[in-house]
């Protein structure tokens, strides 16, 4: 594995253009005012309640235990011209992903193209047939997308950017970016009159701009609100937060109803017509009338509105199907037959295990490799063949021999590595983004998006649910 690129030195004297500044500031910082400001934002969001509920957790660790994500208080600086074509690479894919939904549900012209197997969408578990000749405003399924993008060094030292994975379903993450930019400012307010860092304190308004933009065609003053599956879900907090800064309301399954092919909300007023729903529980859970009958997170009947025209789903139901693992090889394909273009970001290199040639190199090679389970999420089901022990490796070649179109498997990429402040002072660990990317009646962001950092020295798993924390992410203009 080559050595990180790092994202704020060239060498160990030589610091890069667009972070001479701050590393000016920071090279003036007594520690004990940094541990201090870290302990000051540490009591804030407890304060405010940013937590985030981990789940399957191991047994040393409560399940369901409630945590702080931990914030690091050195920002992941990116210059204007990166950003800018990271932007443009971000509307080319999600524009293609968002042309594929659409086509797996009516044409399918890419399978009879023969570029997307029939059987990785026909037997994909986010496929939904219900979805089949359905109709949604504007084709966009995927109205908010959170592309996880990481960049590795090259044997000359510079650093490419690649796509590591799609989330098109209900992506998370989004009110830790807005939350960090606060705190940031709140504690080190000088560094930004020194730096002229792009805003995305207006994200929220971008969002409720794209939701209403996407409602029926017929309605015109849209009712928005946001569906959670309620306080004991992992993101709740980020549910209320999005809800109050929109201005919209917060509801659960039993706030809605449907009636006369229409989805009410009871009010105190009274029922009152919902028109968009943003919703943060996944397909399953929608309506027990068509999916889990035993789930009571959802209305009952809201597929049946939803197919009529009379809602607006947000994601669209059946968006899986693009953001599965298995389907991720096929994305820039997908660029240039939707589009025409050659595509501006890079996959990583993926071996698809249910093809005979790849698992027999996979296996070969399982402690040099990242294996991950293609619907897997979260940080878990994935082996780092690296960093993982004899045990480990044997025991996941089990479980991929026995199921082999359930993984792919990657490089291990040396994530790039961004100054953080640890325990022991200022020390390199390893960093991912995801931006956040809205499509509506056009494909909009804002500069950045949520850093996440591996606070563990030495590992590349970024989650938060596997102990990672995060960044506030600026992104220089020009």
């Amino acid at each position: 594995m080559r050595p990180s690129f790092d994202e704020m030195q060239v060498t160990n004297d030589t610091v890069r253009e667009h972070y001479r500044s701050y590393q000016r500031w920071l090279s003036l910082q007594p520690q004990d005012v940094m541990r201090s400001r870290r302990e000051e934002a540490e009591m804030i969001f407890r304060r405010v309640g940013i937590t985030f509920a981990v789940y399957g957790a191991k047994d040393e660790d409560r399940s369901g235990t409630e945590r702080l994500i931990p914030f690091d208080l050195i920002p992941r600086v990116i210059p204007a011209d990166e950003w800018g074509e990271m932007e443009r690479g971000l509307r080319q894919r999600v524009t293609a992903l968002n042309r594929f939904i659409h086509d797996v549900y009516h044409e399918q012209e890419i399978i009879r193209a023969d570029i997307v197997p029939a059987d990785q969408i026909f037997k994909n578990a986010q496929f939904r047939p219900e979805m089949m000749g359905v109709d949604v405003p504007g084709g966009v399924y995927s109205h908010i997308a959170g592309i996880d993008i990481v960049r590795a060094a090259n044997p000359d030292g510079s650093g490419t950017y690649y796509v590591l994975e799609d989330n098109l379903r209900v992506p998370s993450g989004v009110s830790y970016m807005l939350e960090n930019r606060k705190m940031m400012m709140r504690l080190f307010p000088d560094l930004f009159s020194e730096n002229r860092v792009a805003p995305v304190a207006h994200y929220p308004d971008l969002l409720l701009e794209t939701l209403r933009a996407v409602a029926p065609a017929s309605v015109n003053d849209p009712t928005v609100v946001l569906l959670t599956p309620g306080m004991y879900n992992s993101a709740y907090f980020e549910h209320a937060f999005l809800a109050q800064q929109m201005g919209i309301e917060l509801v659960e399954g039993q706030d809605l109803f449907v009636r006369d092919n229409f989805v009410y909300m009871r009010t105190t007023q009274g029922p009152k017509r919902v028109d968009v729903i943003y919703r943060r529980l996944d397909d399953d859970f929608l309506d027990p009338l068509a999916f889990r009958a035993d789930s009571t997170l959802g209305c009952a009947g809201l597929l049946g509105v939803y197919r009529a025209g009379n809602v607006t789903l947000s994601n669209a139901i059946g968006t899986g199907v693009a953001d599965d693992k298995s389907i991720y090889p096929y994305v820039p394909k997908m660029i240039e037959f939707y589009l025409g273009e050659r595509p501006i970001l890079k996959n990583v290199p993926t071996y698809l295990c249910r093809e005979a040639s790849d698992l027999h190199y996979v296996l070969d090679h399982l402690g040099e490799l990242v294996v991950k389970e293609v619907h897997g999420a979260g940080g878990y089901g994935m082996l780092v063949g690296p960093a993982s022990t004899k045990d480990e490796i044997a025991d996941f070649r089990k479980a991929l021999e026995a199921n082999p179109s359930g993984y792919i498997a990657q490089p291990t990429l040396s994530l790039s590595t961004c100054p953080t402040f640890v325990d022991s002072g200022v020390a390199p660990r390893h960093i991912d983004l995801r931006p956040f990317v809205l499509s509506g009646k056009t494909v909009q962001m804002v500069p950045g998006g949520l850093t996440r950092v591996a606070l563990k020295e030495g590992s590349l798993v970024v989650n938060s649910s596997q102990g990672g924390g995060t960044k506030d992410t600026w992104v220089l203009e020009a």
